[in-house]
């Protein structure tokens, strides 16, 4: 692997990305990624010379946590499904209906990159990716709540949650407002930038937000590296400005699926 060490690195911040919106979690994408890390670590043969190497690393990050979960003697967990019980689950996306969904809109692979990636027939990707979009549109509607202090892109990202079937319950452009609406209005979730009006920083006033309700939160930026190293509390849903409508969608869609908001919202 020292020939491609460089280059592996540059991806593990979007895979890092991949496995947390994944799982809904960032511990435990986390975790698989630290146990991908030392597969590779242990074995850089996994990870050919040759090839797409973005391809060839997705797919051993799924070899090696399905293969975790098939060597699990408890076997509590299905491989990268997730923390929601499974009654929460019903009526919501699967988990290869997940893995798709984000595969193609988030991280945009073509679908014979996912079908290598999943081990699964190029029709069968395709299939699993509209059932994963008309599930989404059962979704329970929510409330949700704008961060952002450019107006064009929160009137952009506006449109985009009201055409999913979601209420706008405000739009802040500060750390103040945002938190005095997250107060008022209890969002079921959080789209934020990192750097707000007056140099205020959407980091701190999601944290702040989070400290009165505990709700899923995305961000939606132009510096995605400043939240994918692994190293600190950190997001579990990200989006890189600037960023396609289905992006957005699929995100929003799966930390939906994980953190369901009340069936009357």
């Amino acid at each position: 692997m020292t020939g491609t060490s460089q280059e592996i690195l540059k991806h593990l911040p979007y895979l890092r990305r991949y496995a947390r919106a994944l799982v809904g979690s960032q511990d435990r994408g986390d975790q698989y990624m630290r146990v991908f890390l030392e597969a590779i670590l242990a074995e850089p043969q996994r990870i050919p010379a040759d090839g797409n190497l973005r391809v060839q690393i997705f797919a051993v990050f799924h070899d090696v946590c399905t293969l975790l979960h098939a060597t699990d003697d408890e076997g509590a967990v299905a491989p990268l499904e997730g923390l929601v019980p499974v009654e929460a689950r019903l009526s919501q996306l699967t988990p290869t209906q997940r893995q798709v969904l984000l595969l193609v809109s988030l991280e945009g692979f073509s679908f014979e990159d996912v079908g290598f990636i999943l081990h699964l027939p190029e029709a069968e990707v395709r299939d699993l990716l509209d059932s994963a979009r008309k599930e989404m549109q059962r979704q329970h509607p929510a409330r949700i709540l704008i961060v952002e202090d450019e107006p064009l892109i929160a009137m952009d990202i506006a449109r985009i949650v009201e055409e999913m079937g979601h209420t706008v319950c405000g739009t802040a452009a500060d750390h103040a407002a945002a938190v005095a609406l997250a107060k008022r209005e209890s969002p079921h979730i959080v789209l934020a930038d990192i750097q707000l009006k007056g140099g205020d920083s959407g980091i701190e006033a999601v944290q702040d937000i989070l400290r009165g309700i505990s709700v899923p939160v995305v961000f939606v930026t132009g510096f995605p590296e400043r939240l994918l190293t692994g190293e600190r509390l950190e997001p579990t849903f990200v989006v890189t400005k600037p960023f396609k409508s289905e992006a957005l969608v699929s995100v929003i869609g799966q930390a939906l699926a994980m953190h369901p908001p009340p069936a009357r919202a």
